[in-house]
């Protein structure tokens, strides 16, 4: 058996001390994650009265489903919303990889000419913007694709950022000789692309996936700029009008008229509504990161074991 060097050892080994430091932190770490949360369902489930005299706490004076309860009343209208934002979500998003991927891809290659015009595009569009105006303009009087599903996905379809990190990500982990090998066993670039690249690239495609999937999940600006359809406004754009709504009303619970109308406009959930609106924002999501959580443990033990 051979045996390491001792200096590898004590470069590649933390003492017992070291490593119940480190556990500490980490430990820390998650409590902080973790406690945010519990505060976020305890409150959720506060009255409006509790939130009102002892605050945010995680022991609540009185429980309430009010915050739940005025979702619910939403009826069709938050299923056509979580409807609408699942599925701009998941096809943007592949979508958007499937751009991302192969323009990454096609600037990756050493020997592409143009290679370096086509990604000084892409810086051009980081540092540049035409802005809201001219952006809406093309969208509605030209592109015709407000009020309907594509507002969410074209737009977006390609991130500068994203695009640069994946060409990135290419050139330093998939070497070219498997490129090489692949053209002369006689594979086109898209063959290469989808049996060499794709399958290498998993990890990268994992990383922006996940970004590109919360960015969409949470969008509720364009939803608010160019949908008028019911059945086409996203989650996040809904729960925004609805907090705005009764904010509005409860601060100006007078123009209800009667005393009876004030009491009810005033009795409205508040805190715990919006703590309700975030945890039907961020279950979703909690649930779909565990799908990608395995593909950035491979990308870090990518490279670790050298023959």
């Amino acid at each position: 058996m051979s045996r390491e060097p001792s200096g590898a050892n004590k470069l590649t080994q933390i003492s017992t001390t070291w490593n119940s430091i480190f556990v500490f932190i980490l430990f820390i770490a998650g409590l902080l994650v973790v406690i945010p949360m519990i505060l976020i369902i305890v409150v959720s489930f506060s009255s409006e009265l509790s939130i009102a005299n002892n605050g945010f706490t995680f022991f609540p004076s009185e429980w309430s489903l009010d915050g739940y309860k005025y979702l619910m009343k939403m009826g069709d209208q938050l299923l056509d919303s979580y409807i609408i934002t699942i599925i701009h979500t998941i096809t943007g998003t592949v979508m958007s990889l499937a751009a991302m991927t192969m323009y990454a891809y096609v600037i990756a290659q050493p020997n592409f000419k143009h290679g370096k015009f086509l990604t000084w595009i892409l810086f051009f569009t980081m540092l540049f913007g035409g802005g809201l105006v001219p952006s809406y303009i093309l969208n509605v009087r030209y592109l015709g694709i407000n009020d309907s599903i594509w507002i969410f996905i074209l737009p977006s379809l390609v991130n500068a950022y994203h695009t640069i990190i994946l060409r990135t990500f290419i050139r330093t982990t998939i070497p070219e000789a498997l490129f090489d090998a692949a053209r002369i066993d006689g594979a086109g670039h898209f063959r290469a692309f989808t049996s060499i690249g794709l399958p290498l690239l998993k990890p990268g495609i994992a990383t922006i996936g996940l970004f590109s999937l919360v960015s969409r999940w949470n969008n509720w600006f364009t939803g608010m700029l160019y949908i008028q359809n019911p059945k086409l406004v996203p989650l996040q754009t809904l729960l925004t009008k609805i907090q705005d709504s009764i904010s509005f009303l409860k601060q100006n619970a007078e123009i209800a008229g009667t005393p009876d109308g004030i009491l009810l406009l005033r009795n409205l959930p508040d805190e715990n509504l919006r703590m309700a609106c975030t945890l039907a924002v961020i279950v979703p999501m909690l649930f779909a990161y565990p799908f990608f959580q395995r593909y950035f443990v491979q990308g870090l033990t990518l490279g670790s074991i050298k023959d």
